[in-house]
């Protein structure tokens, strides 16, 4: 134990090291950028600069995206037209998530980010599908970091790498049978074997349901109690959310969105083991506190609709079983193997 914490005290000084060492560098930068600021009678002080490895230097400031152009008003979900922010910003293929003006760039939600957390890389692969998606018939809007920019403006970025799987389903919506769906890891893997290959996932609810000739869909991702998240100085358990409405007649659907529903310690242990009927069946109503990510209007496909669904549940097996009707390859032998393992050191004992 003595070894372990000596190592992440080793690291942790490493990387306040290499912090230093880069504001250091980028110390024209920062004093152009209090000065940029200065003129839109806005203070920023050392305080206000941090170098993150995965970023790079970032400028931190309430709202800072107002002072910085006035016209980023978002709408009543908090969401910012993509059309609009490209007239203004210059969006780069290669570095995804980013929107470039001439001292500073805008950053996709840091609950895009691996983990929910805002110093870590994003979650491969919905905030690249999403910069690269171009359609005329699909107005996009995506929910921007509005409290940081990045000030060192250029194309250096951190690669990380992941798996991710493309998901495909059955195209005749029509004869989907409105209900819910729940689907589960193996309850016979151990929480480490959970968090590794399923990503932290305890459940995956999903609903149908028709009406006046619209099928909606609803799903939302729970995590093991172990994943949560601060927000508004109170804790809570951060559930992913996609809502869709397909039309029947036009065969495809007109509205797409995802969300964040943070539930309470309460509400996540009395929901996550039942479905989207709770509140039908329980006379203890939950509406959970919300914030929208990204929502698409117009002819959306079907295809899109499942490659965004997948890639914004990053990660989650749970996902490609509901659409493909089986685990990826590498879980079915990775399942395979434990089980083997656990059946002869059972014979054996």
């Amino acid at each position: 134990m003595d070894d372990i914490t000596e190592f992440q005290e080793n690291y942790l000084r490493m990387l306040k090291e290499k912090e230093q060492e880069e504001l250091a560098k980028n110390a024209d930068t920062i004093t152009a950028f209090k000065k940029f600021m200065a003129d839109k009678d806005v203070k920023l002080t050392d305080e206000n600069f941090k170098y993150f490895q995965t970023i790079g230097i970032v400028a931190t400031y309430p709202n800072i995206i107002s002072y910085l152009h006035p016209s980023l008003v978002p709408d009543k979900e908090g969401l910012l037209d993509f059309k609009n922010l490209q007239q203004s910003f210059e969006r780069k293929r290669f570095l995804n998530g980013y929107l470039y003006a001439e001292n500073f760039m805008l950053m996709a939600h840091p609950y895009f980010r691996r983990g929910f957390h805002g110093v870590n890389n994003y979650a491969p692969r919905f905030v690249e599908l999403f910069w690269n998606y171009d359609n005329p018939n699909i107005d996009t809007y995506i929910s921007l970091d509005t409290d940081r920019v990045r000030i060192n403006v250029d194309d250096s970025s951190y690669m990380e790498f992941d798996t991710w799987y493309g998901a495909k389903f059955d195209r005749n919506i029509e004869s989907i049978t409105d209900g819910t769906v729940k689907l589960r890891p193996p309850m016979d893997i151990g929480s480490s074997l959970n968090s590794f290959f399923f990503r932290d996932a305890y459940a995956l609810d999903i609903k149908w349901a028709t009406k006046d000739r619209i099928k909606s869909f609803q799903a939302e991702e729970f995590k093991t109690e172990e994943i949560k998240l601060s927000k508004y100085g109170k804790e809570y358990y951060p559930v992913r959310y996609i809502h869709a409405e397909y039309d029947l007649e036009k065969k495809e659907f007109r509205h797409f969105d995802g969300a964040i529903h943070f539930y309470t310690e309460t509400e996540y242990y009395s929901r996550r083991d039942s479905d989207f009927n709770y509140n039908n069946k329980s006379s203890n109503h939950i509406k959970t506190l919300s914030e929208k990510l990204y929502k698409m209007n117009g002819q959306v496909g079907i295809d899109i609709w499942i490659e965004f669904s997948s890639h914004f549940l990053t990660g989650n097996p749970l996902v490609f079983e509901y659409f493909e009707g089986k685990y990826p390859k590498h879980i079915d032998e990775m399942l395979e193997k434990v089980r083997l393992r656990r059946n002869e050191e059972t014979n054996s004992a």
